[in-house]
């Protein structure tokens, strides 16, 4: 830990500047502009004078009526830089449709790295551009695009300047991309029914930003400077687009109906009789920022399975939502323990969230239940964020039908500071006598250029037992405040949750506790061969028992390298401390109540993901509760041009206890993903939990037949290979289209 203290120390005294960086002849680089303080930039979009045909050529006479935006600079590797190469963008719009044109610059003989064709790819693996809209210009309802030179296309719907961000948000568009032996062009037009915006404000000034990401140079360059901590969907730090004016939102309504075939079949299951089902969504703009989505008959046989995880805590894992109806506008329901940007928080949802999707339409295990339908209202009005969901489900073996009805409102009375409520009600129906109410209040508070953030909430839960008795009111609450600026990074927390706090449609990860957290730590960019920014930093956790007995605390001392080619190298070592009431088992072996101090150490290295080959490795160790650990885990991703994505994933935990056999808990998984296009793609995903001893085998053809329109073929299968016993199989034949008004 001293080691680490003086690294702080000495890194803090002896950083050099950027400007300090010398070309590799020995000139001195021209000083870069300060982003934080640098002017927000502005830009004009013109109204097409022909039509656009969107082939990924900016030959269309109506392009030269649109002006060129073209002065991008570096968020990395040289903050505050030129760019590199240059980047030209053109925004055209009429009455259907914004168009935009790009041509992103290289010098000859070098190729964009295209990683992959598949939907929502992770865009920092290769070349890129991306574009962010802010219709209302306050932060609320926010649109970002991020294109891949391939065609492929990550798109995110943000709210609260960018803190809250939903990337399974999908939008309708029209796009072409070109490679050339002078870098690679982009062409797309995005109907106006897929962007929220107040057509009757004059003039319209949106917020916008752009990213050019050149990963051959590992550089990224915004058009808004920008430092390399902050997202182009922060939209407090982009620039403005004017010149909209004259548009029509039109009715904004759409409908998006299913017919599927599904064949199930396992011991789990209570019938294994085919079944053929129709539903569908329908979505309507009620307002230009309020929309009302309505959903029959839901059905999401389509998405992908759980990724296994192996428990070594005596806590609960949580699980992340997939399902697409609950993903959208899911920014507007977040209450709870909330991370920012890449700030250690102390805590984030997977420790706390008032309202957890999952717990609506699946069983603890991850198994489907029937869900009847339900509606959804979400969006804004003014300073006011608003977001309603009811949902029914339908009675499924030993699971009684429920309704799940959520309320959230947000509001910003002045500049930077939010204030919010959410209210939630889970209740048996059809007869049952059990309910479960859960209602809570927040603080958000963001000053001082964005680097002061204050966060707060308090929750209860109450409600009745399945026998109708009542079931008392239980309190948490929460109270944070952090300081991240380019250099230092300062957070401190303190939570508390009764025993007993039990929210209906949440996830709670440990009550009966008080939690103290705190970290200081900086970011240096230090001028040193292959690095970019360098992480020192210290923090601990301390946890109490509501009689004030201590429980846990961790001492963790810890070493981020972020390197100039993409990749990460982290390193850490804590000091533990577990008082242990009640004796929990891990995989077969016992850890029995009483008193355990031990220490730890991890050390992991993730390669560029531009690579063809790329990896993860991590390696960890040291005391577990009066016995030793050690695990081992990585993933290796093989690329075959930009079509072929095989991905081995291995994690090996080996656990020694006195007294007690040595005992393991592995997870192994294989992901082989073939793009014959952007528009038709097959994955094969299959995982085998050795501490469940369950394989489970997940097999997908998609094919996009029109935006937004799919036809799924999907098998899905969970065996215990103990007993050779299928539990789960489903076979499912989905078509989805989806009809504009």
């Amino acid at each position: 830990m001293a080691v680490i203290l003086v690294t702080l120390l000495a890194v803090a005294l002896c950083d050099r500047p950027a400007w300090a960086q010398v070309e590799p002849g020995g000139a001195p680089l021209p000083m870069p502009l300060d982003p934080d303080l640098a002017p927000r930039p502005s830009a004009n979009a013109a109204r097409a004078t022909g039509p656009v045909r969107v082939d990924g050529v900016l030959d269309d006479a109506t392009w030269a009526a649109a002006p060129v935006i073209d002065a991008f600079w570096q968020q990395k590797p040289r903050s505050g830089a030129p760019a590199t190469e240059r980047t030209e963008v053109r925004i055209l719009f009429d009455d259907q449709n914004l168009y935009i044109g790009a041509e992103m610059h290289d010098q000859p003989g070098y190729r964009p790295i295209i990683p992959t064709l598949q939907r929502d790819p992770n865009t920092r693996d290769g070349d890129a551009f991306g574009i962010m809209f802010d219709p209302f210009l306050d932060g609320k309802t926010v649109f970002s695009f991020f294109f891949n030179p391939g065609g492929a296309v990550r798109d995110i719907q943000s709210a609260d300047d960018g803190r809250i961000n939903n990337a399974a948000w999908d939008a309708a568009f029209d796009l072409d991309t070109r490679v050339h032996d002078r870098g690679w062009t982009l062409e797309v037009a995005i109907p106006w029914s897929q962007l929220r915006f107040d057509a009757a404000r004059a003039p319209q000034v949106w917020g916008m930003n752009m990213l050019r990401r050149i990963r051959r140079k590992n550089e990224d360059a915004t058009w808004a400077p920008m430092d390399r901590q902050w997202q182009i969907y922060v939209s407090s730090r982009g620039g403005t687009l004017h010149g909209l004016d004259g548009l029509e939102t039109g009715r904004n309504l759409s409908l998006k109906p299913f017919v599927l075939g599904s064949e199930p079949s396992g011991d789990l299951q209570a019938s294994d009789t085919t079944s053929f089902e129709v539903g569908g969504d329908l979505k309507y703009g009620i307002t230009p920022s309020m929309t009302l989505d309505l959903t029959l008959n839901t059905d999401f046989s389509q998405v992908e399975v759980d990724q296994e995880q192996v428990n070594l805590t005596r806590f609960s894992l949580f699980l992340p939502e997939k399902r697409e109806f609950f993903l959208e506008n899911a920014g507007v329901f977040q209450f709870g323990d909330q991370g920012t940007y890449s700030t250690r928080t102390g805590a984030t949802n997977r420790d706390f969230t008032l309202f957890h999707s999952r717990r609506i339409g699946l069983t603890p295990r991850g198994s489907p239940l029937p869900i009847l339908g339900g509606g959804r209202v979400s969006g804004t009005a003014g300073p006011v964020s608003v977001g309603v969901l009811n949902m029914q489900t339908l009675r499924e073996g030993d699971f009684d039908p429920e309704n799940f009805t959520v309320a959230r409102v947000r509001t910003e009375p002045v500049t930077g500071l939010t204030l919010g409520g959410l209210f939630g009600n889970r209740a048996a129906t059809a007869g049952g006598l059990a309910k479960n109410r859960s209602y809570g209040a927040d603080l958000d508070f963001q000053a001082l250029n964005g680097y002061l953030l204050v966060q707060s909430y308090v929750a209860a839960t109450e409600g009745t037992d399945t026998l109708g008795a009542p079931v008392q009111r239980r309190m948490a609450g929460r109270l944070s405040a952090g300081w991240r600026d380019p250099f230092w990074e300062v957070f401190a927390l303190y939570r508390h949750f009764d025993e007993d706090f039990a929210p209906g449609i949440g996830f709670v990860r440990r009550t009966a506790i008080d939690h103290g957290y705190a970290t200081i730590g900086v970011r240096p960019r230090p001028d040193w061969p292959g690095v970019l920014e360098i992480n020192p930093y210290l923090e601990a956790h301390v946890y109490s028992n509501l009689q004030g007995v201590l429980e846990t605390r961790t001492s963790t001392v810890g070493l981020d390298f972020d390197f100039r080619d993409g990749s990460v190298a982290t390193i850490n070592a804590s000091d533990r401390y577990e008082h242990v009431f009640e004796s929990f088992a891990v995989r077969g072996s016992e850890v029995g109540a009483g008193r355990y101090a031990f220490r730890e150490a991890e050390a992991s290295y993730q390669t560029s993901g531009a690579r063809r080959v790329s990896g993860r490795a991590s390696v960890g160790g040291g005391g577990y509760f009066g016995g030793e650990r050690f695990s081992f885990g990585g993933n290796v991703l093989g690329r075959v041009g930009h079509q072929v994505l095989l991905q081995l994933s291995a994690d090996h935990n080996r656990i020694a206890l006195p007294g007690q056999p040595v005992t393991t808990a592995d997870v192994y998984g294989a992901n082989l993903d073939v793009f014959f296009s952007t528009r038709l793609l097959t994955s094969a995903f299959v995982q085998y939990n050795a501490a469940t001893e369950d394989f489970v085998t997940n097999l997908r053809f998609r094919w996009i037949h029109a935006p937004l329109s799919d036809l799924y073929l999907v098998l899905t299968e969970r065996r215990d290979t103990a007993t050779d016993r299928v539990l789960d199989r489903f076979l499912t034949l989905k078509f989805t289209k989806l009809l504009a008004f």
